[in-house]
């Protein structure tokens, strides 16, 4: 019987394994067999030595392995639980490995599939991850892994000869995504504004008004050529406009964007933006403060007011790192499309003026951009002395950006234009160009997601050593925690003696 025993539970524990091993998956019936087959060695084994079980030393040494088994037993069914059923907790400080709520929106949104070949030797892990991030959000979304030396006719269909990329694949469309240097993993901001090219049905043509004094497209460190990028990024076409010169709005444009002009527009220009308006077009106004931008008359029948004060901020000289009274950190937004997920994130605006709202009927007008109660408007800027005067300025919370919907057309406007210039723009701990992007998105879609991605970037938090430093964490680390263990052993086990 005892021969039985061992044998029984010997076949039990094998057939576990094989099991398993077989079918790579540890399924009930897996481990109903294997721990079948271990109680009965064990059994085999205690009916053997029934003299040895009744010693003390024998029950404690027993209960011990008893508890060390049970704890083992805890967690493997704890990690089986986890990896079948695991929840992704990204950790780091910057959420490197989460997607953000605008990709996040646009995967769930795919209403058909949607394939992603990605053309490399050997598979990046970091393009797997982000890719597997990805499908988390929609069946309809699809990858796959092709090696270009293996799968040459793949290759060849895709215009793969020697470099690596990724391509995208939705219906009858194909469209490049990303060209890869070897290892190379995917970009998150270039994947998503792909997969929001590929669905769209005709261009995106953005507009920039010249002539006029505005911010430069391009050359100049304040230009607006980080905007411009991003812009093509998303497939939008970029081009200047000069409307004393050509007389009207081409087709197709999904915004004009006005941008910060240092003199006044020619009415005639001011009624082809208005009609364009009216058309169902969309505008973007950013309007420098003691600017006279010939804007008025439009803005008045929108129900804005332009103030030609100057916002101050007293608390900037107190601030971490002090800032210039008239840049105006901001970290209150409305409830909008084009603010909806900037939380409590802040957003810079240096030299801007205040805007102000009036009811008109037929309008609909969101704040965007709130400034809080240590803001002012001032009047005079020549006084030494940043004091608030209550009978010229004006108290906050301010306005700096409205945007306003009719039944006709939409319309953004800022009262700053440089918040969307070169390094502002791309500030990695601020929210301008998500602002910008997300105005122009919203101006030129009838319907969808307003989309602005950026970057994840991690923080740097490389300790750097000297070569003594670095000599002493080795000592430590290496050889005399260790060696401090083995003596703290070695006492313990002379003492029990």
């Amino acid at each position: 019987m005892k021969k039985h025993l061992l044998w029984l539970g010997l076949t039990l524990w094998i057939a576990g394994i094989v099991a398993w091993l077989i079918t790579g998956n540890l399924s009930p019936v897996s481990l109903a067999l294997i721990f079948s087959g271990i109680a009965l060695i064990i059994s085999r084994f205690a009916v053997k030595a029934k003299g040895f079980w009744s010693r003390r030393s024998t029950q404690t040494g027993t209960n011990a392995l008893i508890a060390t088994l049970a704890v083992l037993a805890i967690m493997a069914l704890i990690n089986f639980v986890a990896v079948r059923h695991g929840i992704p907790l990204d950790l780091t400080e910057n959420k490197l490995f989460t997607l953000s709520p605008q990709t996040q929106e646009i995967v769930e949104n795919l209403q058909s599939p949607l394939q992603i070949w990605v053309f490399q030797r050997e598979p990046n892990k970091s393009a797997r991850q982000l890719l597997d991030n990805y499908s988390r959000y929609s069946p309809n979304f699809q990858y796959q892994f092709v090696d270009p030396d293996v799968d040459i006719g793949k290759a060849q269909a895709f215009g793969i000869t020697t470099e690596e990329a990724a391509y995208l694949e939705y219906g009858e469309k194909r469209q490049l995504v990303q060209t890869l240097n070897r290892g190379e993993s995917l970009s998150e901001i270039q994947l998503t504004n792909a997969i929001l090219q590929i669905q769209q049905d005709g261009p995106l043509n953005v507009y920039f008004l010249q002539g006029h004094g505005e911010v430069p497209l391009e050359g100049t460190e304040r230009s607006l050529s980080e905007a411009v990028t991003s812009l093509e990024q998303q497939g939008y076409t970029v081009a200047p406009l000069n409307l004393a010169t050509v007389g009207q709005i081409p087709e197709n444009t999904n915004a004009v964007i006005v941008s910060g002009p240092e003199r006044p527009l020619f009415p005639e220009e001011v009624e082809v933006l208005q009609q364009y308006l009216e058309g169902g077009g969309g505008l973007l106004l950013m309007v420098e403060p003691k600017i006279n931008s010939g804007l008025a008359p439009l803005l008045s029948e929108w129900g804005v007011e332009l103030d030609e004060r100057i916002a101050i901020d007293e608390s900037a000289l107190a601030s971490l790192p002090p800032r210039n009274p008239l840049g105006i950190l901001v970290n209150a937004y409305g409830n909008h499309p084009i603010t909806q997920d900037f939380a409590n994130g802040y957003s810079l605006y240096p030299l801007t003026r205040p805007l102000q709202i009036q009811e008109m009927e037929g309008i609909e007008a969101v704040e965007l951009i709130l400034s809080n109660e240590f803001t002012w408007a001032k009047q005079n800027l020549e006084s030494q002395e940043l004091q608030f005067n209550p009978e010229e300025d004006l108290r906050g919370p301010l306005y700096f950006g409205i945007a306003l919907e009719s039944e006709q057309g939409k319309m953004v406007v800022f009262g700053s234009s440089s918040f969307a210039t070169n390094g502002l723009f791309s500030q990695p701990q601020l929210l301008n160009g998500d602002m910008f992007l997300n105005a122009i998105n919203w101006l030129g879609s009838s319907d969808g997601p307003v989309l602005s991605i950026r970057p994840q970037e991690q923080q740097n938090r490389r300790i750097n050593l000297t070569p003594i430093q670095g000599a002493i964490l080795s000592w430590l680390a290496l050889r005399i925690v260790p060696l401090l263990g083995l003596i703290t052993a070695a006492m313990a086990w002379y003492r029990r003696r």
